[in-house]
């Protein structure tokens, strides 16, 4: 059978490769002005790129204040659904223990189910909270939202293999400062620093379960935010190292300084997309079948590789040579 002319997509879909594909970074805003100025700025951005490169999150766990959680989440609601039109806007709800969860989820997801990309649940334990917060939201008409959970906690990635099974969930975030709050002061404080965060090893453990637990259900791993978003060379450091040393393929803002930093190091370079639009050609035109790539043997593992490196270049508003543009093209399957 010919496949020379079967898509990318299909010919290399596989348990290795990741089943979700999500923009890279994840924009995180729960005030009124801010959340109106990243939706604001989502727009304005996606003219830039040509492709919609972060999700907006608009808060309802840390935006809401106490008592007025109801009232929040109708902002919210309305702040989604008056969100540009192809813009991925996502909310964060409250844990499934607290007393809003429920009406968060019917004003938030019951309203403009149709309009989120994600539903994100904080503080998550285990797969009975993620299986709690799908009842919920089927239970409001939600049925296609998809879920994104925070692990915040041990007991958390502990479970972190399981809760990534769910076929709900597309994505696992690491919540560093609740982690390492959890510990009862046996990580110091500069564990959730941008430095600190890297080197502490129950930290670190705990970023590579995290990672290791979404990958092998195809899901995508998204890391933790950067506290010191005044300090781009270290906001730039820590992205660098979360993509391309602890196995993440999306990273938290909490500050418009912080998206460009994190489209910028989890983008490859001209000189690897360059390679892997050579290398994908080469594939096709060989049915396939394994090649030989400047002295280097090359078959669908690799290929799988250099396809994905494609596909975070598209997703991050890469320029892309034209053979590689028209396998992203509107339309071609």
């Amino acid at each position: 059978m010919n496949n020379s002319s079967a898509h990318p997509r299909d010919v290399l879909l596989g348990a290795q490769a990741g089943a979700v594909v999500l923009p890279v970074c994840d924009h995180y805003s729960g005030v009124e002005s801010r959340m109106r100025k990243s939706l604001a700025l989502q727009a304005e951005m996606t003219q830039e790129f040509g492709a919609c490169v972060f999700d907006v999150t608009l808060d309802c766990e840390d935006g809401a204040p106490v008592g007025g959680e109801a009232e929040h989440a109708a902002l919210v609601t309305e702040l989604a659904l008056a969100a540009a039109p192809g813009m991925r806007v996502g909310v964060r709800v409250h844990p499934v223990d607290h007393p809003a969860f429920a009406g968060d989820v019917i004003t938030v997801a019951g309203r403009a189910g149709h309009r989120l990309s994600h539903l994100m649940v904080p503080k998550v334990e285990s797969a009975d909270d993620v299986r709690e917060a799908v009842e919920a939201l089927n239970a409001a008409g939600a049925e296609a939202v998809p879920l994104h959970v925070l692990i915040e906690s041990p007991l958390a990635v502990h479970h972190a293999f399981e809760i990534a099974a769910h076929p709900r969930v597309q994505s696992l975030s690491f919540g560093l400062m609740d982690f390492v709050s959890a510990h009862g002061g046996a990580i110091p404080a500069e564990g959730m620093g941008a430095t600190g965060q890297f080197t502490h090893p129950l930290v670190v453990r705990a970023k590579l379960d995290i990672a290791s637990a979404a990958h092998a259900h195809g899901k995508v791993p998204s890391h933790c935010v950067v506290t010191e978003f005044n300090d781009i060379d270290a906001m730039r450091a820590a992205a660098k190292k979360a993509a391309g040393e602890f196995g993440y393929t999306r990273m938290w803002s909490i500050h418009p300084n912080q998206i460009r930093p994190i489209l910028e190091a989890f983008a490859p370079d001209e000189r690897q997309i360059q390679m892997a639009t050579k290398i994908i050609a080469a594939a096709i035109a060989a049915d396939w079948a394994p090649v030989s790539f400047d002295g280097t043997l090359h078959d669908r593992a690799s290929y799988r590789h250099f396809w994905q490196l494609l596909t975070r270049a598209h997703a991050t508003g890469r320029a892309l040579p034209s053979e590689a543009q028209a396998w992203f093209a509107p339309g071609v399957s």
